[in-house]
């Protein structure tokens, strides 16, 4: 039996009119917040830049998004995932990003789990999509906080419904008045899909 698409909140924060427009804001809410992401590296980053932003702003995020990048190799989860006690220094001392020890901590761990989702399930987006469903019911935000809670390190309710939302498998990142979010679902946003979901197709490294 399929399942209809839920019902598609107002974003209480307005940033579908706050962000259009602006040199950081304007670029992430026009073609990243609420799209769908197969590749790993591109998951890996949204999950440290949610982590990253509990009890910052998110245009904090965006200005040192670079050097994130920069800071993380890239976000390749295997190199990530291998780092030790020098590159928790050095990254402890980089002014450039969040020096916050649980921060980088959650960030090394999380990319060994992600390393270990290829071989349970294929990669990380196929993992998030094998979990659509809890039983015959389309996951809700109580249900991903729980199983990302059980997976991953830092990731409470607002930041796992966050990093959901801004990928497309929670609604409500775009009014529906606001013309990305036709084009999210038109993208395959998991949240708009009828279920049963057929995988996505794509490389899970």
């Amino acid at each position: 039996m399929h399942s209809s698409p839920q019902p598609v909140p107002a974003a209480p924060s307005g940033y579908c009119d706050s962000a259009p427009g602006h040199p950081l804001h304007g670029p992430y809410h026009d073609d990243e917040y609420g799209f769908p992401q197969l590749d790993e590296a591109v998951l890996f980053e949204r999950l440290v830049l949610e982590i990253n932003q509990a009890g910052l702003s998110w245009l904090t995020i965006l200005r040192k998004r670079e050097a994130f990048q920069q800071a993380y190799g890239g976000f390749e989860v295997d190199r990530v995932a291998a780092y030790g006690d020098a590159d928790r220094d050095r990254l402890l001392g980089d002014a450039a990003i969040i020096r916050n020890r649980l921060k980088i901590n959650a960030a090394i761990h999380n990319a060994q789990v992600i390393k270990d989702l290829r071989a349970s399930h294929g990669g990380f987006a196929h993992w998030l999509d094998a979990h659509l469903t809890d039983g015959e019911h389309r996951r809700d935000k109580a249900g991903w906080v729980k199983l990302f809670r059980q997976t991953f390190r830092f990731t409470g309710p607002e930041i796992t419904g966050e990093f959901l939302m801004s990928l497309g498998y929670l609604p409500g990142a775009h009014r529906s008045d606001c013309p990305v979010h036709a084009r999210t679902v038109a993208a395959g946003a998991p949240w708009a899909n009828e279920l049963p979901c057929t995988p996505r197709s794509g490389s899970g490294s």
